[in-house]
């Protein structure tokens, strides 16, 4: 899925071209209008102390703990293995593997108060890699339904099932009370849903057909900001949409930038330009949202990270290196931000995670 996706970045960076556009039936709030082109050679000027901390295969979504001290994030060093969920120091030392080896893992998170750990696995059902679907129909994403979300110690062990609903559940992040927000399959469509630390109390957010997920909570927790796409009822997208997520699959198209109160309540749209927006994530006084879009070129190939004023204004480029740069973060104390990024890379394809002084 879209970021969260549930592919590694440098996946997501290669099939970006030929992603559709449609329109939204919701109405943009205060759309913001697209930046000029900027060189890529232009300075990051909000970035300094640029640092990789993983220097082979494929690794993104990297997660500070509550504390800023540890990252948690998905790695699969070797391009035949599976994803599996890793957590390092800040500093890129001391890597461990946290998920038991089995099966895919992806989307990792801390719990707040940081001895828990939480990621989607299909281990559940089965400790083979799963297999990825054929080309037959085109290019499409396995939806695979065997994910499972899982919390653990934060060193591993003891890992429970939250979920074991049938279908995919997948894109867990946790609020500044506890709360779980993550996407599921399980009403017959790609949804928001929240529930309780314990995996009880599963409330349903979002009610539009097409794919909502990666969504994450305000630091305030009162608001989710979170990627979607709603395609027009008896449109051709949309029948071909549910016609394969029946199927257990998706193919990949833009995706806009969405958020709605905590409970729901109050959607509005936040981004109207046709690009493959996704991996939405809150500044630290929750005013303004980093994302990462190929919003410059919507078929090209390369995506950097911007930022957007939560009314859906003010758009300003953050990252201007032609290769992929997604999944942003800010550490909790704002002083730091992760991203995975295809810079810097020793074979073609590799995805690692960067860590960046953030300069306001």
């Amino acid at each position: 899925m879209n970021a969260r996706l549930t592919l590694a970045a440098a996946t997501i960076a290669l099939v970006a071209v030929g992603w559709l556009h449609a329109g939204s039936p919701l109405t943009a709030q205060a759309p913001a209008m697209a930046p000029a082109p900027a060189s890529r050679t232009a300075p990051e000027v909000h970035l300094g102390d640029i640092r990789m901390l993983t220097d082979k295969g494929e690794n993104a979504e990297a997660y500070f703990s509550p504390d800023g001290s540890h990252l948690i994030f998905q790695s699969s060093p070797d391009p035949l293995s599976c994803d599996q969920m890793y957590v390092m120091k800040a500093d890129g030392t001391d890597v461990r593997r946290v998920s038991n080896g089995q099966g895919r893992t992806t989307c990792g998170f801390f719990s707040r108060d940081g001895t828990k750990i939480l990621y989607a696995s299909t281990h559940g059902k089965a400790a083979a890699c799963p297999e990825r679907p054929s080309m037959a129909r085109g290019y499409v994403w396995p939806i695979f339904d065997s994910y499972d979300i899982y919390t653990a110690n934060a060193d591993g062990s003891a890992p429970v099932a939250l979920t074991t609903t049938p279908g995919y559940d997948a894109e867990a992040t946790v609020g500044p009370d506890g709360r779980i927000v993550f996407t599921s399959v399980r009403d017959g469509d790609l949804e928001i849903y929240s529930m309780a630390g314990d995996g009880s109390d599963v409330t349903r957010l979002t009610n539009l057909p097409g794919p909502d997920g990666g969504a994450f909570y305000s630091p305030d927790g009162t608001q989710i900001v979170f990627r979607g796409r709603h395609p027009q009822a008896a449109s051709a997208e949309f029948t071909e949409y549910f016609t394969l997520l029946r199927e257990g699959l998706w193919r990949p198209t833009s995706t806009e930038l969405y958020i709605m109160n905590a409970d729901g309540s109050r959607l509005r749209q936040i981004t109207d330009n046709g690009a493959a927006n996704f991996a939405p994530f809150w500044t630290p006084d929750g005013t303004r949202v980093i994302f990462s879009s190929n919003l410059h070129n919507v078929k090209g190939r390369n995506f950097d990270l911007f930022l957007i004023d939560a009314d859906g204004s003010d758009v300003e480029q953050v990252t201007h290196h032609p290769d992929f740069d997604g999944f942003p973060m800010f550490s909790p104390d704002g002083a730091t931000l992760v991203f995975a990024s295809n810079r810097q890379q020793k074979a073609r394809g590799d995805t690692n995670i960067f860590t960046a002084r953030w300069k306001p």
